[in-house]
């Protein structure tokens, strides 16, 4: 999992900005209500519990050195994305952008500090197509879709 301050996600943004199109100030609004209804950290609590339970532990990776929602195996480039582009080509294929991400976390090398390029390559078949298969099922699903994904 990728270390996240939760706690700077809820604050209000400090600078004020303006909308080009509409001439109106931005809202300082960020993901406060987000986070206080899906409760991350909680979840990774209860997470790490039941691994310790098994015996087992959670991975943290460096996020800062991963860059897991900039990188392009392909590629091997760094690409910084606004947090409204929920899609980032990759190759030929379109890939949900949190997706990719964890794929790339979980093909991270034993040093939890870079990605393990011939890893990827090695799942990126398996990868593609369980990702196509879930977007298409998602899709096709008449409960309510998650916004966050851009789907």
């Amino acid at each position: 999992m990728e270390r996240m301050n939760y706690k700077t996600l809820q604050a209000r943004a400090k600078e004020t900005t303006m909308n080009e199109k509409t001439g109106r100030y931005n809202r300082k609004k960020r993901f406060g209500k987000s986070i206080a209804n899906k409760a991350p950290s909680l979840f990774l609590i209860i997470l790490e519990q039941k691994l310790n339970d098994a015996g087992k532990s959670l991975k943290k990776v460096d996020t800062v050195a991963v860059k897991a929602s900039q990188y392009n195996h392909l590629s091997n480039e760094y690409k910084k994305k606004n947090l409204s582009d929920r899609w980032t080509i990759i190759g030929e294929d379109r890939i949900q952008r949190d997706l990719y991400s964890a794929f790339l976390i979980m093909n991270v090398r034993d040093n939890l500090k870079e990605i393990d390029r011939e890893q990827c390559f090695k799942h990126w078949e398996a990868f593609k197509y369980f990702h196509d298969q879930e977007i298409t099922r998602l899709r096709k699903s008449h409960t309510r879709l998650l916004s966050s994904m851009g789907i």
